[in-house]
């Protein structure tokens, strides 16, 4: 347990004699956990008894096209459903025991709930630090502590129902942190807002990490977001984590540049494997309805001769792209198909 005025961090140090010990302050701590459900269908496992760890004061992305398990394993962490298989220490406690582990977090859902006439601070967030069992001088504290770290200040007397996608999603945020949650589950934080919207987003939360020591888990399909705000990316496709590292360190292993070249017909990328592989040395090569790409060390040096290639079989190309690896290059070296194709 960490001393209360020192702000938690993933690592901590110790000094012992002339040397120092650290070691890392688990936040989560899951093992093998699992969750099926069961439909008209037949049985449906969402999550496929995954083992995830989250350090104190880390922002981990949980990254992977819809219906992979991310939201599922959010809930299931928040204790708002109960696993079918595994264990997990959520911020300290056993995830069974709920009430311990709802005391410590703060849960943001991908949609938020209805709109309300109720003012913002007034009477909305105000009404939600009572819950929490706090006194009111306790609540308004909180309540204008929290408006000021998420520009809500302003909007006072302003009514739920009038606030802007971007204002709402903070609102949503607020709602969570009312209580100082150590640990907080941000689900799809930004779907639906606009490009101004999101990156001012981004910001309230790399500043909640920064400034205040928050653990923050969050789920996004977006690759920008993962990429921008994580210290730390989980792959996550068919209710698996089939990656876990840094974002650099993810995009390191699809090494090389990455080749793009855009096709007229899909009968013509199938029957233009065979000569792009003789050009060049690919590391990489899939094929879409719409275009090749091919991962080679040098795609300058590597360019020309796939062009010549192509321009003796026939093929003249739509469009060409040459790009350093994305987290989609990594997803699609890990799958063999996008993230995009995924999300659709």
């Amino acid at each position: 347990m960490l001393p209360p005025n020192v702000k938690s961090r993933s690592v901590v140090h110790f000094r012992v004699g002339s040397g120092t010990l650290g070691f890392m302050v688990e936040m989560i701590a899951a093992r093998g956990l699992a969750r099926r459900f069961k439909t008209k269908a037949g049985l449906v496992d969402a999550v496929r008894g995954i083992d995830l760890t989250v350090g104190a004061g880390e922002i981990v992305g949980l990254l992977g096209p819809n219906g992979a398990g991310k939201t599922t394993t959010l809930r299931m962490l928040a204790t708002l459903l109960t696993p079918s298989a595994g264990t997990a220490i959520v911020a300290g406690n056993d995830l069974r025991k709920s009430r311990a582990v709802r005391r410590n977090i703060g849960y943001v859902a991908q949609v938020g709930g209805l709109p309300s006439p109720g003012t913002v601070l007034g009477e909305e967030l105000l009404t939600q630090a009572r819950l929490h069992g706090m006194s009111r001088p306790d609540a308004e504290a909180s309540v204008l502590d929290i408006a000021g770290r998420l520009d809500l200040a302003g909007l006072r007397k302003r009514a739920l129902v009038e606030l802007s996608g971007g204002q709402r999603r903070r609102f949503d945020i607020a709602l969570g942190l009312l209580h100082s949650p150590r640990l907080l589950f941000l689900d799809e934080p930004t779907t639906g807002l606009d490009p101004q919207s999101r990156a001012n987003l981004w910001q309230h939360i790399r500043e909640l990490r920064d400034d205040h020591g928050v653990t923050v888990l969050l789920t996004t399909h977006y690759l920008e977001e993962a990429d921008a705000l994580s210290d730390r990316v989980m792959v996550m496709d068919d209710g698996r984590i089939i990656a876990d590292d840094k974002p650099d360190a993810l995009k390191a292993r699809v090494s090389g540049d990455v080749i793009t070249i855009g096709v007229p017909q899909p009968d013509v990328a199938a029957r233009s494997e065979a000569a792009v592989r003789e050009a060049a040395a690919v590391r990489h090569f899939t094929v879409t309805d719409t275009a090749l790409i091919v991962t080679v060390e040098d795609g300058t040096t590597a360019l020309p001769p796939l062009l010549r290639v192509l321009e003796s079989a026939g093929v003249r190309p739509a469009s060409i792209a040459v790009t350093r690896p994305t987290l989609d290059d990594v997803f699609l070296s890990l799958t063999g198909r996008s993230l995009r194709e995924g999300d659709q």
